[in-house]
Parts: structure tokens; sequence; C-alpha cells
């Protein structure tokens, strides 16, 4: 069996990535000390809600571990894979800046790359819910090893 290289992040959605997030952490820093921290940090989130948020939303798209072990899309990775990669934190901190996420996640002072209608239903998503998700994919990574 022939293992594949990871790819890494093209540097333009690295870019991307990095000014919406750029963008929430400024929205976190101005709501107060407490919520100043880096997307991320352990303890945060709680990964039984963020369970419930990637069951809600991410599995129509995504495999996501017991969830759906059958479901997803095929050329969609799923949590599992997404969760073994190095950048695995990185890429669930900024998510909805990567592709194809900005055209239907929606975040809290995070504007959307364009006012035209998505073409799937759209996702509200706070910068906790996003912490909740990250935290269960935390347990998740810590569970495949």
């Amino acid at each position: 069996m022939t293992r594949r290289r990871r790819r890494a992040l093209p540097a333009a959605s690295l870019l991307a990535a990095a000014a919406l997030a750029a963008l929430a952490t400024a929205a976190l820093v101005t709501a107060g000390p407490a919520a100043a921290q880096s997307p991320g940090d352990a303890g945060r989130g709680d990964p039984a809600k963020g369970r419930e948020i990637a069951r809600q939303h991410c599995t129509r798209c995504h495999v996501v571990g017991d969830l759906n072990r059958y479901g997803g899309i095929g050329s969609t990775p799923s949590f599992q894979i997404l969760a073994r990669r190095d950048d695995w934190l990185e890429r669930f901190s900024v998510f909805y800046a990567l592709r194809p996420h900005p055209v239907f996640v929606r975040v809290p002072d995070v504007p959307p790359p364009t006012e035209l209608p998505s073409h799937v239903a759209t996702i509200e998503m706070t910068l906790q819910q996003i912490e909740d998700v990250i935290a269960f994919v935390r347990q998740m990574r810590a569970e495949l090893k």
C-alpha cells in the first residue's frame, strides 16, 4: 500500500484564513481579557457540545467518527483524517475561512466572502461553538492514538 503525501495548505488559503482569524481574534480581544485567548486553547470548549455541533452541521459533508461512518461526501476528508494531521488545530480553528466553508458558514463579526446567497443552507456558528468542535476533535485525536 502506498502512502499519499499530505498536501500543505495553499499559501493563498493560509493568508485568507489568517486574515479572517485575525478579525475573529480582534472581536474576542474587544470582548474582554477572558475571551482573548488563542483559538483552540485547551479547556475553552466543551467536547460534548462540539460532538453535537459536528453531528448537526459537519456530517452533511464529513464522516465524523461513529456519528456517520458511511456518510459524508466521498472527496471530503473525514474528521479522523483531519485530526491525525500535524496542522489539525490550525485547520479547525480557521475552517470557516478555508474553501468551501466561507460560502455557507457564517461567524459573527467575520464578513462573508460575498453578499450573494449560498448554494446550500448556511450555518451560523459562534466562536464558542468553534471552540466546542475543537475540543471534540482534540478528544477524538487523543482516542485515535
